[in-house]
C-alpha cells in the first residue's frame, strides 16, 4: 500500500482545481435554491413555528411579522431559498470539499470521499435540528417573556412607597420584522450547523497526526473562552444566545477527545501487531 500522496500539484493546479469544485458547489447551490423557493412560503412557516409557539406562552395575541417596505418579502424569500439550498445541497458541499483536499491525501484516506461527505452533511443538519427543535423554543420563550401586556402591576409591587402616580397601565409588546427575524435564524442555523461538524474535524486531525489525546485534553480549559469567542462571532450580540451555543459547543469538544483516543489506540493497533525487525 502506497504511503505517498499519489501525484504533487503545482500551485496553478491547485488553484484550477479550487476553481472547478467552487464550480460545482455554486451549481448545486443555485439547482437546490429553484427547488427551495418553490416551497419558500412552506419554509417560511415552519421556520416560524419556535417564535409562534413562544408568542403564545407569552399569551400576547396573535402572533405577527411585519415589513418596512414592499421589497422585503420577496428578498427574504430569496434569504429562506438560499438557505433551503445551502441544507439540500449540504452533501455535495462536502463532496466538494474533501475533493479539493484530496490530492494532497494518501491513496488509503482518500476512499473516505462518500462516507465524509454523508457524514459532515448529518451532523450540519443535524446540528441545525438541535438548534430549531432545543435553542429556538428555550430562547424565544426568554426572549418575549419581557413583554408585558400589563405594566400596571409594577404599582402593585411598588405598593405606593414611591410618589409615583400610576393611573395608566401601558403594554410592551414585540414588533418583529420579517428580515431581521430570519437574519437571526439564518446565523442560528449555519452556527450550530457547523459547530457540530467539530468531532469529525477532531477525528480527522488525529488520524492525519495534527493532535493527539493529550494536548486536546491539556487545552480542554482554553476551548471555554475559545468557544464563547466562536459563539460571539456566530450568534447575536447577547449572553443568552452565546451561553446556548457555547455550552454544546464545550460538550462537543469532550466528545472530541473521545473520538481522537478512539482513533489513536486504532492507529496503534497495527503497530503493536508488527513483528519486531530481526537483529
Amino acid at each position: 500500500m502506497s504511503t505517498e500522496p499519489d501525484k504533487v500539484m503545482s500551485f496553478t493546479d491547485h488553484l484550477q482545481e479550487l476553481r472547478t469544485r467552487l464550480k460545482y458547489a455554486l451549481i448545486s447551490v443555485v439547482v437546490t435554491m429553484i427547488i427551495a423557493y418553490a416551497f419558500s412560503d412552506v419554509l417560511f412557516v415552519w421556520l416560524a413555528q419556535p417564535l409562534i409557539a413562544a408568542w403564545h406562552a407569552a399569551d400576547l395575541g396573535t402572533p405577527k411579522l411585519h415589513f418596512a417596505n414592499p421589497i422585503e418579502p420577496f428578498f427574504t424569500y430569496i434569504k429562506i431559498s438560499l438557505l433551503g439550498g445551502i441544507f439540500l445541497s449540504a452533501p455535495v458541499l462536502f463532496y466538494q470539499l474533501w475533493a479539493f483536499i484530496a490530492p494532497g491525501l494518501y491513496r488509503r484516506e482518500k476512499k473516505y470521499a462518500i462516507p465524509f461527505a454523508m457524514v459532515s452533511a448529518l451532523f450540519f443538519v443535524g446540528g441545525a435540528c438541535f438548534g430549531y427543535f432545543v435553542v429556538f423554543p428555550l430562547g424565544f420563550q426568554f426572549f418575549l417573556g419581557f413583554a408585558q401586556l400589563d405594566m400596571g402591576s409594577m404599582h402593585d409591587v411598588l405598593g405606593g412607597a414611591l410618589s409615583v402616580s400610576m393611573k395608566e397601565t401601558f403594554q410592551i409588546q414585540p414588533t418583529l420584522m420579517m428580515s431581521e427575524y430570519l437574519a437571526l435564524v439564518w446565523r442560528l442555523l449555519l452556527g450550530f450547523g457547523l459547530i457540530f461538524e467539530l468531532p469529525l474535524l477532531i477525528f480527522f486531525l488525529t488520524m492525519a497526526g495534527v493532535v493527539t489525546v493529550g494536548a486536546l485534553w491539556r487545552f480542554n480549559r482554553y476551548f471555554i473562552i475559545v468557544a464563547f469567542v466562536i459563539s460571539a462571532a456566530l450568534t447575536p450580540p447577547d449572553v443568552v444566545t452565546q451561553v446556548f451555543m457555547a455550552g454544546p459547543l464545550v460538550i462537543l469538544y469532550n466528545l472530541s477527545i473521545l473520538v481522537a483516543f478512539i482513533v489513536q489506540r486504532k492507529k496503534k493497533e497495527p503497530d503493536e501487531a508488527a513483528p519486531a525487525p530481526e537483529e
